[in-house]
């Protein structure tokens, strides 16, 4: 099935994205345009986010027109909200909506809905080359700018069903990062310059213990260790790397809290944070664990075109049982 292909649209709070997949779901294409953030800003409002993904959008477009040339689209896949929970709601995503809705009315293919967090997921299955884990429960870390979440995971419906047995109680770690990143005259999103940072730092690393209880960490302590360890030695790689090193502990701590509560599974590990090779190197020594490359740890469409064409083709799978 390589000459058929299904397309994917994510309009996050911080990129605009858009993915093709082949029927073995192999990449043909990953189009991203991050959302412009004013410099000492933490952040967007989603007024602002939807404009901008407003604009990028025909941007992207544009550029797949010349991808999908010669192979024949069979679905689209579109996020419509941030997690599969009742209430999940961002206003940035009826862009993507809008874009994806009007992809495949115009090609008279079918449109599918996932959530923001299921394509993380899936994006790191692909990635990673992990489809086992599609069909059987594993646990996940979801560690974005905008989630802190370690998540039981089992395969349901066109996606995945997932509850939180972990994460943080107050402070997201990409929130975490940018805050402190931010703070340092790193731009936003800060998580590539202050690990760029943390990595430049070769002397020895301050410890505190991380705040967790069941699972659960609070992380909105780490700002304040942070900014007073830079007011007192005014060392930014330093800083960096205390954070990095704070928040690998954490993740540690989490998962060994949930191991012995609900017992031992593999790890999958998505979102824009999990890019960062401090965390994975640490994770990776202690766990089992597998990783999205960079490219698809951070915000992308890939895991939503290919949730899209794992769920065109159970379909079209099932028809054929009922209809030989």
């Amino acid at each position: 099935m390589t000459d058929v292909c299904f397309i994917g649209f994510d309009t996050s709070n911080y990129t605009t994205s858009a993915a093709v997949v082949d029927g073995e779901f192999r990449v043909i294409a990953n189009l991203k345009q991050p959302l412009s953030v004013a410099e000492g800003e933490h952040g967007l409002r989603q007024s602002d986010a939807v404009f901008q993904h407003v604009k990028n959008l025909p941007l992207l477009a544009e550029r797949l027109s010349p991808i999908l040339e010669g192979r024949t689209p069979l679905a689209v896949g579109v996020s419509e909200r941030p997690r599969d929970r009742d209430g999940s709601y961002m206003p940035c995503f009826l862009a993507g909506i809008a874009a994806a809705s009007n992809a495949a009315s115009v090609s008279g293919i079918p449109l599918y809905r996932f959530s923001h967090q299921s394509g993380h997921l899936m994006a790191a299955i692909v990635s990673s080359r992990r489809f086992d884990l599609a069909d059987r429960p594993f646990y996940a870390y979801h560690v974005s700018g905008g989630t802190t979440e370690l998540l039981a995971v089992t395969p349901g419906g066109n996606g995945f069903d997932s509850g939180i047995v972990g994460g943080t109680r107050d402070l997201n770690a990409g929130q975490a990062i940018d805050r402190i990143g931010v703070a340092l005259g790193v731009p936003f999103p800060a998580g590539p310059g202050l690990e760029k940072l943390a990595l430049s730092y070769t002397g020895k690393i301050p410890r505190k213990k991380p705040a967790v209880s069941d699972g659960f960490v609070n992380l909105s302590g780490l700002e304040n260790l942070a900014l007073d360890l830079y007011q007192k030695t005014n060392d930014r790689a330093l800083v960096a790397a205390f954070v990095f090193d704070h928040l690998s502990d954490a993740i540690a701590e989490m998962t060994e809290q949930t191991f012995a509560k609900y017992g031992a599974r593999e790890l999958l590990c998505a979102g824009g944070v999990m890019s960062s090779t401090i965390l994975r190197d640490a994770i990776g020594a202690r766990f089992a664990a597998s990783f999205a490359e960079p490219a698809l740890s951070s915000d992308n469409a890939v895991g939503i075109a290919a949730l899209c064409a794992r769920a065109y083709l159970s379909e079209s799978a099932q028809a054929r049982k009922e209809h030989p």
